[in-house]
């Protein structure tokens, strides 16, 4: 007897997301392979050409809603942030008003910074008018990070955006519920262009998928290695890449600085978010007649932190498990090599939790300086002066950010103008991180392109040359009908204008 019975359609490949606090599961999500993520860019493709042929003023409309939506409903998208990368709640929200204002600025900003631009023309092109046209891409992939799972990967999609794009977003692993919700967030906002923002879900396999879709641009962070990995397939096809990974990021105290601010701000800038923060504070260089000062306050602030999962807890345990055996790795290795621990040492780390640990005089080549610790971990070293400082700081493959504390405001400037660092804050950490017009990003090992401000609006177009003759010239040199004399006279003429200075 033959069974008829229909076969049962196999199950979808899930994951399965856990509490970095508790090790609980939260939720299950599907792994969307390569037929998922085309479909996924082609249907994008389709909602671009209606959003790309609106005017900037409705696009404009339509991502305030957005953003009031966003705003709307901050708590519960706080929530999952905190839920999926252990962060305070207090942290959380946070993350969610700069994300805000990023928002805000690049939908208030974008028809101002990509209008049509008339630009001026030479002597021998005075019959032309010329014009510069920033032109929407077409489909941006964005692959997120973990550690701020919202605010990071919305400095490439509400940029890309507001430039008339449509966006898939692959969000880490760690963390896909908070890209499922902002997709879901833009749809019910703007129903008009629902899947212009399309979150798919799975690990490296996802991202391989989105980085072969055809995408018109993929912008990541992550890890060098990775960006390495996923840059030589975007490089198959050619396929624009923008890339931001990492930091190991200075900070610069001089001997007039006030050493209870850059204290409190440095203790904030390497233990906030647990330390997994790329433009966080992991190296110190403080000029020698105040380093011990220095390191009397700092240790005072850091060891009144105890990292848990309350409410009240100034920051949470390590996100991804695997990081908790790097930071270990850094502390050892830097004891080990002649470091002093002031605070903590290898035993701060009892995972998923790592306390505090305050070191110096770590050796510059070894790994917690080299490589980013991206943990709770500060390395304070003395130098003899400014220059010695700058010399160190600027010594890493690293430069994405860092911060000089300075009595003069001015002085202070004119140090990071030495600095290699795509951005500095001068007399705070982290300063430039929550002023949208201003572009974010770096250079080396820290990834290149620039994502925020004018720059990040771009940064997500293409730029169209556009010329229109207004009127037959008296010479018309692109045409073979041009006597020969004629041309010869021309030469002549230009030969005499540009030897003048």
């Amino acid at each position: 007897m033959t069974d008829t019975t229909p076969a049962a359609a196999p199950r979808a490949a899930t994951f399965t997301t856990y509490s970095p606090a508790t090790g609980k599961p939260i939720a299950e999500h599907p792994v969307h392979g390569p037929e998922e993520v085309s479909r996924a860019v082609a249907r994008a493709r389709t909602v671009q050409a209606g959003w790309a042929a609106l005017s900037a003023s409705r696009r404009r409309d339509h991502l305030l809603r957005w953003k009031k939506a966003l705003a709307t409903d901050l708590d519960s998208v706080a929530r999952t942030v905190a839920e999926e990368t252990g962060k305070p709640a207090g942290d959380a929200a946070l993350e969610v008003v700069l994300t805000l204002e990023h928002l805000g600025w690049a939908a208030r900003n974008a028809g101002r910074v990509l209008r049509r631009r008339r630009v001026g023309t030479g002597l021998f092109t005075v019959h032309q008018r010329a014009s510069l046209v920033h032109r929407p891409l077409g489909v941006v992939g964005v692959i997120g990070p973990w550690n701020y799972p919202l605010y990071t990967p919305m400095g490439s999609i509400g940029y890309a955006l507001a430039a008339g794009n449509a966006v898939v977003f692959k969000p880490s692993e760690l963390t896909p519920g908070t890209g499922v919700l902002l997709a879901g967030l833009f749809d019910a906002a703007v129903p008009g262009h629902a899947g212009l923002l399309t979150t798919v879900t799975g690990a490296a396999s996802s991202g391989d998928a989105l980085a072969r879709s055809g995408v018109d641009k993929l912008a990541f962070t992550g890890s060098p290695g990775t960006a390495r990995e996923v840059m030589a397939v975007c490089a198959g096809t050619l396929t624009p890449f923008l890339a931001e990974c990492g930091g190991k990021d200075a900070v610069i105290v001089t001997a007039d600085a006030d050493l209870d601010a850059a204290a409190d701000a440095i203790v904030w800038g390497a233990m906030g978010n647990a330390g997994q923060t790329c433009a966080g504070v992991e190296r110190v260089y403080a000029v020698r007649g105040i380093h011990a000062e220095l390191c009397e306050r700092v240790v005072e602030r850091a060891a009144a932190l105890r990292p848990g999962a309350g409410a009240d807890a100034p920051y949470g345990p390590m996100t991804l498990p695997d990081q908790v055996a790097v930071v270990e790795r850094h502390v050892s290795g830097a004891v080990s090599a002649g470091a002093r621990a002031l605070l903590g040492g290898p035993g701060s780390v009892r995972a998923p939790y790592v306390a505090p640990v305050v070191l110096t005089g770590v050796p510059e080549d070894a790994a917690a300086m080299t490589e980013e610790t991206f943990g709770p971990v500060v390395a304070i070293n003395p130098v003899a002066d400014v220059d010695e400082a700058v010399e160190r700081a600027n010594a890493s493959r690293y430069a994405l950010g860092a911060a000089v504390f300075c009595r003069d405001g001015r002085a202070g400037a004119a140090i990071a103008a030495r600095l290699r660092a795509g951005a500095v804050s001068v007399n705070s950490v982290l300063g430039f991180a929550a002023v949208p017009a201003l572009p974010f990003g770096g250079s080396q090992d820290s990834g290149f392109g620039r994502i925020h401000g004018a720059e990040g609006l771009r940064a997500f177009t293409s730029v169209q040359s556009v010329t229109v003759q207004r009127f037959t010239p008296p010479i018309a040199l692109t045409s073979f009908a041009v006597p020969a004399a004629t041309r010869e006279r021309a030469v002549r003429l230009a030969r005499a204008l540009h030897r003048r200075r």
